[in-house]
């Protein structure tokens, strides 16, 4: 079982940054791709960021340009660099990991999530 801990979410105003972090461990084979939802109240669940452990990342388009995802494969970390910050951020952020198990078995599992708040 995997589990994903996550940290970084905080206030900040407009303009600033923050950076998250999403660590996995637990019992796995190896983790194929990692990312980063967000939920806000009343919304679908969206996709912000995502990378593979080969390397390739997807962003959403309200993001791109301001948000970076990056990763420590053999720490099994992944981080969310989010600079110019706009009230529209503010969400709950959920990190989500597929991965394969020792039974090639390709399983998923999402975080606790941690609040952004964006605010003056």
């Amino acid at each position: 079982q995997v589990q994903l801990v996550e940290s970084g979410g905080g206030l900040v105003q407009p303009g600033g940054s923050l950076r998250l972090s999403c660590a996995a461990s637990g019992s796995f084979a190896s983790i194929n791709v990692m990312g980063w939802y967000r939920q806000i109240p009343g919304k679908e669940r969206e996709l912000v960021a995502q990378i593979s452990w080969g390397g390739s990342r997807r962003y959403a388009d309200s993001v791109k340009g301001r948000f970076t995802i990056s990763s420590d494969n053999p720490k099994n970390t992944v981080y969310l660099q989010m600079d110019s910050l706009k009230p529209e951020d503010t969400a709950v952020y959920l990190c989500n990991a597929d991965y394969r198990d020792y039974l090639t078995r390709y399983l998923e599992v999402w975080g606790q999530g941690t609040l952004v708040t964006v605010s003056s």
